[in-house]
């Protein structure tokens, strides 16, 4: 049975698969249970294009990033001779914008996910493989040693710490979004949701806390409407209509839908965001490799050379997620507890 945090990952996809589908951003690859190849966005080696084929999700910019010979050194033998990096990635069969999907070329594996695995290869000066696959065959690849690392939004839990070393690299966070016209914004407690009715996806890592949090405001004697619908176009018909006032959701997913309405009458944007793991700790979305594979080192090396040299917040930034930045990476940073992942 999927822990929580899988369910929503799984979630993140299925919620905004339709904006996907409408964009004409569907997946390649023969069946959802293989891995379909994909070309990398880069030009020379150390070239990397952020956001290549993104159909307006995120800003194009092309970055140079040399490669790092302290780092590179640090790699495992085996994954210097093969002279590539294996980037494994879990968006088959429909994609998840903005995170990962098939680009507006039908054919570009594009997103903030694949997007962070080229940097990272550039400064391993390896040449990036792209391996897109269904989220259960994403971590078969990794298990069988086909796959070096896997960029798909993947939460550090304690649980997939007995198979898996992590290098962090985003928050895992979750938001409101609302109308832009609205002044409303989350405060980061419960009490700032009363009178308020909001949208939320069944089964979700999202739903059980609002659940929480509307037992908490009952007790306080205010109420909180939590409403359903039945797919995202539905919820945000609701939004725009005045029926709800807020949904919450994965931040990606509200960041992405607010790049795809700005201009129009029914722009919506983010309204404040809350931790993923719950108020005690703060969620983290890693590079997750095998356990003992000796790549969880060089790859939070890697990302630590490219928050030191800007590069990082380009990337976030361009992707419209500059509110889920981290100040370093870590090696296997405290997870979502077994009791809760």
């Amino acid at each position: 049975m999927p822990d929580i945090r899988t369910t929503a990952t799984r979630r993140v996809a299925a919620g905004i698969a339709v904006a996907a589908l409408t964009l004409g951003l569907a997946a390649c690859g023969s069946d959802g249970g293989s891995d379909a190849a994909a070309p990398a966005a880069a030009d020379a080696k150390g070239t990397v294009v952020i956001g290549a084929q993104s159909n307006g999700a995120a800003k194009e910019i092309t970055l140079t990033v040399p490669e790092v010979a302290a780092i590179r050194a640090e790699l495992p033998k085996s994954v210097l001779d093969s002279e590539q990096l294996v980037i494994g990635l879990g968006f088959l069969p429909a994609g998840s914008p903005p995170i990962g999907y098939v680009g507006a070329d039908q054919k570009t594996i594009t997103g903030s996910e694949p997007d962070l695995g080229r940097l990272i290869a550039a400064v391993l000066g390896l040449k990036p493989v792209l391996s897109n696959a269904t989220w259960d065959n994403l971590f078969v690849g990794i298990d069988s040693g086909k796959t070096d690392v896997g960029f798909s939004n993947i939460t550090d839990t304690e649980q997939r710490k007995e198979k898996y070393d992590f290098a962090s690299y985003r928050q895992d966070n979750l938001g409101f979004e609302v109308k832009k016209s609205d002044t409303w914004n989350f405060d980061g407690t419960y009490r700032s949701l009363a009178g308020k009715t909001v949208a939320v996806g069944a089964g979700t890592n999202q739903e059980k806390i609002l659940l929480t949090w509307q037992s908490e405001l009952k007790a306080d004697g205010k109420k909180l409407t939590i409403k359903y619908f039945q797919d995202s176009n539905s919820t945000y018909l609701a939004l725009g209509s005045g029926r709800i006032d807020a949904y919450f959701a994965p931040n990606p997913s509200i960041a992405y839908h607010g790049t795809q309405t700005a201009g129009s009458p029914n722009a919506t944007r983010g309204a404040g965001k809350f931790s993923g793991a719950g108020a005690s700790l703060q969620g983290l979305i890693c590079a997750t490799a095998k356990k003992d594979s000796g790549l969880a080192k060089p790859l939070a090396d890697a990302i630590n050379h490219l928050i030191k040299n800007g590069q990082y917040a380009q990337w976030l930034a361009a992707w419209n997620l500059a509110n889920e930045a981290v100040p370093a990476s870590l090696v296997n940073p405290p997870g979502l507890p077994l009791t809760n992942s």
